[in-house]
């Protein structure tokens, strides 16, 4: 039987989120007069908390605002590759480094599945040795540029489950035929957490807390 360790990145495995601080490194490396955009940003996160704006527009928006309507990929990468290098020296829980290591020493194949960009997440996910991730897409536009768009669906909630099961039959793995771990910090997660066969609620926030105490999923903190 195969084993698959599956990590939600944010708050899971790094301390704080990544988007923004992301996109606020991007925009110090290209163009710092986009930082300027902040509290636009701030106005369309309000429009997020009152159910006006939804996470996907938001993340494209914030993307247009700070980094632009396109940019080339190596330029992306180098961005996403300079922010990875940081997140991996400053941004990583400790217990997210030892458990990894552990799965990884007992076998288990290593997947990052996030609603962060690929793009970076993909980054960060090297850097710390998984082998595999399934992140939000962005979509190009034919000519070698990365818009502020997203491909398909943001990678979160039930969308986070379908595009892990969507990327297992790519790979030729059946779910019948491998054993799953799964941690994550957040209620969103849920689908996810259902479907494995180990869940662990990670650094859980209050709701996922609740949940897990009703299911009997182990609590786990690495923030200490």
């Amino acid at each position: 039987m195969r084993h698959l360790a599956i990590y939600d990145m944010d708050k899971t495995i790094t301390a704080t989120p990544t988007w923004t601080r992301f996109l606020v490194h991007a925009a110090r490396r290209r163009a710092p007069w986009r930082l300027a955009l902040m509290p636009v940003i701030g106005f369309a996160g309000l429009g997020y908390l009152l159910k006006l704006v939804g996470r996907a527009r938001l993340k494209q928006v914030s993307q247009r605002l700070l980094i632009g309507r396109a940019i080339t990929l190596p330029d992306l990468e180098a961005v996403a590759e300079s922010f990875a290098a940081q997140e991996i020296a400053t941004g990583i829980l400790h217990g997210a480094r030892e458990r990894i290591a552990a799965d990884r020493a007992a076998g288990y194949r290593l997947v990052m599945a996030t609603a962060s960009h690929g793009y970076y997440a993909a980054a960060i996910a090297r850097l710390l040795g998984f082998d595999d991730v399934v992140a939000t897409r962005a979509r190009g536009d034919g000519q070698g540029r990365i818009l502020s768009l997203i491909e398909g669906d943001n990678c979160y909630g039930p969308a986070k489950l379908h595009m892990i099961e969507a990327w297992m039959q790519d790979a030729g793995i059946a779910r019948g035929d491998v054993h799953v771990r799964a941690y994550s910090d957040h209620v969103s997660d849920a689908p996810l957490l259902e479907w494995a066969d180990e869940p662990f609620a990670v650094n859980a926030h209050g709701p996922l807390r609740r949940l897990s105490a009703e299911r009997g999923w182990p609590l786990l903190d690495w923030r200490y």
